[in-house]
């Protein structure tokens, strides 16, 4: 188990890397095409369709085994959706390739999931998708980096020809080629799947996303709400911080910041909080917090400032949050079926990343503070459900032992 455990999170980590190249040239690619702004929400919006109609198909499929081939093909199909996006030059196929790229890396985004709740104990599960999600947020944050350095450095940009941003691009596929065939290697099946005498069916696993009893429903739909806050705060800072003449490698330093930020919260943290078996109401105390960071930062006198200090606290809430919900959402799950339901769990994820920009795109053109002060409604209302859910779980409880 110990050896999977670190496969898990190297192999999540240089995911993270691999796709997070492309993140900083992004908004300066889609302008140099003289595509208007508001397509660059759509595109990160066709992308979270994407994800959003292949996670419950990946994961339903892993439900019967085989995840390091799944994962494989997912990451393959996403490498050609990169290619496309970087190469086709028409905004209509740009959409297309990101629905694939989207479709794709839908499979390792819900599959390094599950497999990590299947080879952890019930015990150290919050903990480890704490580091899971640690590693992921590092890779990230160093990918963010690496991509705005190839696409600045003068010797980088002489040696590379990313003076064309769609070489970016093709790098990015390329990796990302190499490290699908590190995942089909080296994903091996869970001790959960080896022991089951009769693996489920996609009838089982179809029938078993049917029975989501109602708590777990409503807090899935407050996660689509929070999903929406955390897409529009992470994809429009950096067009906020592009706005403000800041380049592509300054905005690659801030993330790479804030997934240090992230790493020591997970690492530190988590672990510590995970032990007060609270999870709902540490939940519900991040997302009241992140509503007052949010109003805050972005009304601030001197932005850089508070982006740097009162913001690393919503960055710290979110570290906490995610291996959380994720840890509520496996306790709620039948095993054997972890990667189906973390496959409904990124559909509902991914309506926030789908709705969001869509709806950020066009805030943003009117006034840049809006997108932030609706993102700051979003996690008031997902914080009201998961207030909800709280109560019901609390009054199930009473009359169990009344």
């Amino acid at each position: 188990m110990k050896r999977a455990f670190i496969s898990i999170i190297i192999l999540y980590f240089i995911q993270g890397i691999i796709h997070n190249l492309g993140h900083p040239v992004t908004p300066a690619f889609v302008r140099s095409l003289e595509i208007p702004d508001r397509m660059f929400g759509f595109f990160y919006a066709t992308m979270s369709f994407g994800l959003m109609v292949g996670a419950p198909i990946w994961g339903i499929i892993a439900d019967k085994g085989k995840k390091g081939l799944i994962m494989a093909l997912g990451l393959l199909i996403y490498s050609i959706g990169q290619f496309g996006f970087g190469y086709s030059g028409n905004m209509y196929w740009m959409v297309f390739f990101r629905f694939l790229s989207g479709f794709g890396v839908a499979a390792s985004m819900t599959l390094y999931i599950s497999h990590m709740i299947e080879v952890s104990k019930p015990e150290n599960r919050a903990k480890r998708l704490a580091w899971l999600a640690a590693g992921l947020a590092l890779g990230a944050s160093l990918g963010y980096g690496l991509g705005g350095f190839i696409s600045t450095n003068v010797t980088l940009v002489s040696f590379l020809g990313t003076s064309d941003l769609r070489v970016v691009f093709l790098i990015q596929g390329l990796l990302n080629i190499v490290h699908a065939i590190a995942v089909f290697i080296f994903i091996r099946e869970s001790d959960v799947l080896n022991k089951q005498t009769k693996k489920p069916t996609i009838i089982d696993s179809f029938k078993n996303i049917k029975k989501i009893n109602t708590n777990l429903l409503i807090f899935l739909i407050s996660l689509t709400f929070i999903s929406i806050a955390l897409t529009n705060l992470s994809k429009y800072l950096d067009v906020y911080f592009d706005d403000l003449g800041y380049s592509s490698g300054d905005i690659g330093n801030f993330v790479l910041i804030t997934g240090i930020v992230s790493l020591v919260t997970s690492v530190f943290i988590v672990p510590l909080i995970a032990r007060i078996h609270k999870n709902l109401i540490i939940m519900i105390i991040t997302q009241v917090i992140s509503i007052a960071v949010v109003l805050y930062v972005f009304r601030a006198n001197d932005f850089i400032r508070a982006v740097y200090t009162v913001y690393m606290i919503y960055v710290v809430g979110k570290a906490i949050y995610q291996p959380l919900e994720q840890n509520f959402i496996a306790d709620n799950a039948n095993e054997g079926f972890y990667s189906s339901i973390m496959g409904v769990r990124q559909s509902f994820f991914s309506i926030g990343m789908i709705i969001g920009p869509l709806i950020g795109g066009y805030l943003y053109e009117i006034e840049a503070i809006q997108v932030f002060n609706f993102s700051a409604l979003m996690i008031f209302i997902g914080l009201v459900l998961m207030i909800i859910v709280y109560f019901r779980i609390r009054k199930n409880r009473d009359l169990q032992n009344s």
